[in-house]
């Protein structure tokens, strides 16, 4: 017949939020999600560039759209997730050379690139508005 189920210590459901998530765990999974944000932006963005570009109508066009609130919180957002992308990738370039790959040092980096990427977003915002 069959074989005996045996009964093993392992939770049925997983609760993500009861797991703790390191900081560096943090700060990688916001790369990547940051990475597809300036990925999508870029066609936005290079649309904006082009219809600005093509004509005096075009151009008007887009100061038209880029007078919304909505698109200038938008292209916040786009700036900010780009900021945190170069901050990140940065930040990983120095590991791949052997620096901030202990524990400590690695989780401050982190910490500081997050400091560094607010800094950045506060200025995208005087920029934007």
């Amino acid at each position: 017949m069959g074989k005996a189920v045996k009964n093993k210590q392992r939770p049925v459901n997983l609760d993500l939020q009861t797991i703790s998530f390191p900081v560096t765990a943090i700060a990688s999974i916001l790369h990547r999600v940051s990475g597809v944000i300036t990925f999508v932006a870029l066609a936005i963005l290079l649309w904006m560039l082009g219809t600005s570009l093509s004509s005096p109508e075009g151009f008007e066009t887009v100061v038209a759209i880029m007078d919304n609130f909505l698109v200038k919180f938008v292209l916040w957002g786009i700036l900010t997730a780009l900021a945190y992308h170069i901050v990140g990738g940065l930040r990983h370039l120095v590991m791949d050379m052997g620096h901030w790959e202990e524990l400590d040092s690695a989780n401050q980096s982190a910490r500081v690139g997050f400091v560094i990427t607010g800094i950045l977003a506060v200025l995208a915002g005087v920029l934007v508005w």
